[in-house]
């Protein structure tokens, strides 16, 4: 892709983002996202093959589709109390079709289903900014909106969606389908507390935000898209997939890794909510996760491949690990003796 065009997506996609997270009005809202559609769309769609074509043309019609539920959401809300302001949605119908329409752009379950495709058809940065950076806006708008949403419905398909992500996580050998249940999985969690502790919802996502850059960033160094290229991996770049391994228990959220943290607090503000049924449930469904993040990590540092692979082997170890990626790994690993200073964050 020419530079010049990279650039101009790139800033759409701030521009789109702070448009979105810092607006009272519903309109300038819907336009933020409605920009970081446009946006993102040429960078999946980037390298012509018919994966990525459908993947983008699958990618803007649930988007326009949930813009448009948000939109009629918003109108009806003034309609009936003539407010456009974000924090003052009131109405019942409303609540409901926002809550549609802000699950349809996350993938929360049961909307999830275009998203492991779109992830699939898609590059691996780009489907780094599709599980992170795409997904921070529409949370924004649920934190925003958090008082007036349903507590029942939401926590219903943030159960669904921890027990999708998990289960169809299983059986993948594409390592992008993977991170896409494990987002889903992740979604879950998400939702679940952001009734009762919005800010905990937004802790969530940032830590997993940053592991899963962590991870992505790997994978790319490595050049890996499924579990056999990541078999051997550890020829190309050894000390980084060594470290590879525990960032993605930090994922699954192991203690004394960072991922251990959100899931802790979540949990433990469930059970102060005397949610101890929905926290043990949403507890023992990560379970299924964890499962195949053991096997992302034992494909990557123990196992070697049982036959002659289909792409070349590497003779000469790569030494230069990008700074960028060691560090966003540490972070994601070493973060949990942080914790009082990253619960202080707005």
């Amino acid at each position: 892709m020419n530079p010049q065009a990279k650039l101009i997506f790139s800033m759409s996609l701030l521009l789109g983002t702070a448009i979105t997270i810092s607006s009272n009005h519903w309109i300038m809202a819907w336009t933020g996202l409605e920009i970081n559609t446009l946006a993102i769309l040429p960078l999946i769609s980037k390298s012509h093959h018919p994966r990525a074509i459908e993947a983008s043309t699958k990618y803007f019609l649930i988007q326009a589709t949930a813009s448009t539920l948000l939109l009629f959401s918003s109108m009806i809300n003034a309609w009936f109390t003539g407010q456009w302001d974000i924090t003052q949605l009131t109405h019942p119908l409303s609540c409901m079709l926002l809550t549609a329409a802000i699950s349809m752009k996350l993938g929360l379950v049961p909307f999830h289903f275009w998203f492991p495709e779109v992830l699939q058809g898609s590059s691996l940065m780009t489907s780094l900014l599709l599980a992170t950076v795409m997904k921070f806006p529409p949370t924004i708008l649920l934190f925003l909106t958090s008082p007036s949403l349903n507590p029942t419905l939401l926590s219903m398909m943030a159960i669904a969606s921890a027990a999708l992500g998990g289960w169809m996580g299983l059986n993948q050998t594409q390592v992008r389908k993977i991170m896409a249940f494990s987002s889903i999985s992740h979604l879950g969690w998400m939702a679940i507390i952001l009734i009762y502790n919005p800010k905990l919802t937004l802790i969530t996502f940032y830590l997993y935000s940053l592991t899963t850059a962590a991870i992505f960033f790997t994978l790319d160094a490595t050049n890996t898209l499924k579990l056999s290229t990541l078999m051997a991996a550890w020829s190309k770049i050894p000390a980084l997939t060594a470290t590879l391994m525990l960032a993605l228990l930090s994922l699954a959220g192991l203690p004394p890794l960072t991922g251990f943290l959100p899931k802790w607090l979540i949990i433990q503000e469930l059970t102060k909510q005397e949610l101890t049924t929905t926290a043990t449930i949403i507890a023992l469904l990560s379970l299924l996760g964890l499962f195949f993040y053991l096997r992302l990590a034992y494909c990557a540092t123990i196992t070697l491949p049982p036959n002659a692979a289909n792409h070349m082997k590497q003779w000469h170890i790569d030494k230069s690990v990008n700074t960028f990626t060691s560090t966003l790994i540490m972070l994601s690993i070493m973060l949990l003796p942080m914790s009082p200073t990253i619960l202080t964050i707005p």
